[in-house]
Order: C-alpha cells, then structure tokens, then sequence
C-alpha cells in the first residue's frame, strides 16, 4: 500500500509538471534544441531518478515495475527527457551494483538527486551493433589507466557528470571505467544533428591520453562487457516503457483530433477506416505495455523461475519487451501522422515529432534486427 501510494503521488508530479511545463514547450524546446538542466533535477527532487536506488543514497528501492510504469508517464509528455532519465538511472544502478564504496559515495547521491546525469559509452563508429568489437583501449599504467580512442552516438554527452567507458584492457578482455567529465585527456567531440531527441545531446567522446586512477575501475578487469549486457537487459526495458509512453500519447492526440475534425461533414472518428486504425494502436500499445511490464517483473524479481533457471530467457523476454514496444511506436506514431493527415506533417502540430523520436527507439540499446537475433538463439 506505501509503495502504491508513492507510485500516486509520482505520477500526479509529473502529470504536473508535464501539462505545466514540458508539453507547452515541447515544440520549442525541440527547435532549439533546449535541455532544461533545471527541469531534470526537478525529476530527482520528486522521487522519480530515486526510485529503484538504495536508500542509504537517497533512493526509494522500488521494484522495476513500479520504476517502468513510471518512466512510461513522464515519456508521455517527452520521450528525450525520459530517456535521459532512463540511461542515467541505468549508470546509476550499473554503479550500485559493481561499484566500491567510495564510488557509491562519489556519484550515487549526486545521480539520485539529479545534480549530476550518467552515460553509457559502449557504441563506436565502427561497432555499433557488434559492440564487443570495439577498439578504444585502456593501458595499464602507474597508478590506473591511459585510455585511447572514441566513442560515438553517446546519450547526454555533454551534460553528464559521469561516463561508463568500456575498454579494451587485452586482447579479449573488456573493462569499465567511470570517468569523470573533465578529465584530463577526455574532450567533447561532434554533437550529432538528429532527426528526433532533438533536446537530448549526443555527440562524440574522444581520448587521448586519458588518465584514470585505478579507483575509478567499475568492478575488475575484464569484468566490462558482463556489466554492460547486463545493464542492456535494463535499458531494454525502460526504452520499451519509454515507447509505451510515445505510443500513448500519439494514440490520445489522435483519438482527440479524430474528434474535432470533419470530412465530408462527417466527424473522424465515424469514418470505419479511422476506427479500425484507432483500435489497432490502442490494442497494439496495450499489448506492448503488458509485455514491457512482464519483463520489468521479471527483471525485479531475482527469485523468478526466469532469473534462476534461464538467464538467456530472461534476456529473451526483454529482447521481446523492447523489439514489441519500439516497433509499436513507430508504427503508433506513423498512423498518428495519417489520421491527422496534411496537418499531421506540419510541426504545428506535434505528432510529426512524436514520428521522428519514435524512430531511434528501434535502433538504440541494440538495433531491433538484434533483438531478433537474440530471440532467435533463445529459441
């Protein structure tokens, strides 16, 4: 019952701050590209970057259900700051979970609060999909390591306090370093010109030179790629809540529209056609919120017969949540489009944006061709 009730009041803070603050400047706030660092650390204040951290830092420890069923309300009102949202919680819990305690010390509070933003850097121009072929380096040297190379596509580069950098410490052997924003060696390259997550930064990370004492390691050497699938099944299910939130609110602007406009001086949503693509994204977002919040269960619950028995079932099932809930946005959102018609492809309306950031979602945390690749070994 305490738990619900947080649950409660969460969302009633971010329908407050969604009708308030994010959705009157959604449009031009995607125009100009504007990440409100205010309104971010507004989302820690409330609760919501807490929610599944430990409470010796601030956090709330709730389950993952409780935490995707509320990321998918703030997505709702924007898909970029959920997803800021979403990556800097997974950072924080890859840190939790691996981290000494003098990391915990160092980054947790200031994650939970929302004074400082985490990124995960895995993805290189050159392995994006195969990311255990990357080629940034990290040398053993007096005192910790030397990193070399780049990272691409990263999430909030250039608004996060923290990176999870993983690096190739030998031939085979993958490690994760916590490096912090302005390290000496560490610069900020290209900032990407995207189609959609126009307000959310990505750029380029290089290193040269990049010196890291041995204390900022995250778990042991070698240990990095075990740490990074094992976020990915996490991120996989919060981008398929984020999709979840996109597919709703495209599915209410069009059922409103559907509303108000007439043809033919016949309203809409009379039309059988229209009705017929109304019903199949309300059934479709349903069916992928299901999905999304069966894997979070699954996820949060370390005594599941998924979590014990089977850990590539289990990465299956969020494979699935995610591959469900990212193509049902972009289809959710194409058919938005549609029914708004010649409108519908203008930007004074918000639809076309929703279409746009809709897109990312099948490629980022694993491309939706790999997520079926996984399903299919499961299989």
């Amino acid at each position: 019952m305490e738990n619900s009730f947080v649950i409660q009041e969460l969302v009633k803070q971010i329908d407050r701050l969604g009708k308030e603050v994010i959705w009157p400047a959604a449009i031009e706030a995607d125009e100009e590209e504007k990440f409100d660092r205010k309104l971010f650390s507004q989302l820690g204040e409330i609760g919501l970057l807490g929610m599944v951290g430990a409470e010796e830092y601030g956090g709330s420890n709730l389950n993952y259900s409780d935490y995707v069923s509320v990321l998918e309300r703030l997505a709702y009102y924007s898909l970029p700051y959920a997803v800021t949202a979403s990556v800097s919680i997974m950072v924080q819990k890859m840190i939790e979970d691996a981290g000494s305690e003098a990391q915990k010390k160092q980054y947790l509070e200031k994650l939970i609060s929302g004074e400082m933003i985490g990124s995960f850097a895995l993805s290189e121009s050159h392995s994006g999909s195969d990311a255990a072929a990357l080629k940034t380096t990290a040398k053993k040297v007096s005192g910790g390591f030397e990193l070399q190379g780049s990272k691409m596509w990263i999430t909030s580069g250039g608004l996060s306090g923290v990176y999870v950098v993983m690096a190739r410490t030998g031939e085979k052997e993958i490690s994760a370093f916590l490096v912090p924003d302005g390290a000496p060696g560490f610069t900020l390259g290209k900032k990407e010109k995207k189609m959609g997550w126009k307000l959310s930064p990505t750029r380029e990370l290089i290193f040269q030179n990049c010196f890291v004492s041995e204390t900022q390691l995250l778990g042991k050497v070698g240990e990095g790629f075990k740490l990074a699938l094992s976020a990915l099944n996490k991120g996989r299910v919060t981008i398929g809540a984020v999709a979840v939130g996109l597919s709703q609110m495209a599915l209410d602007l069009s059922l409103a529209f559907s509303k108000e406009r007439k043809q033919f001086n016949t309203l809409l949503n009379q039309f059988q056609g229209i009705q017929f693509m109304l019903a199949d994204m309300a059934t479709e977002t349903y069916a992928a919120r299901a999905l999304v919040m069966q894997a979070a269960q699954a996820l949060g619950n370390p005594q599941s017969s998924l979590s014990q028995k089977n850990a590539s079932a289990l990465t299956a099932l969020c494979s699935m949540a995610k591959l469900k809930a990212t193509d049902v946005g972009m289809q959710v959102t194409t058919d938005a489009v549609q029914i708004h018609g010649g409108v519908g492809y203008t930007s004074e309306y918000h639809v076309e944006r929703l279409m746009r950031d809709a897109k990312a979602l099948q490629i980022v945390e694993g491309t939706n061709q790999i997520q079926r690749m996984v399903i299919a070994r499961n299989l």
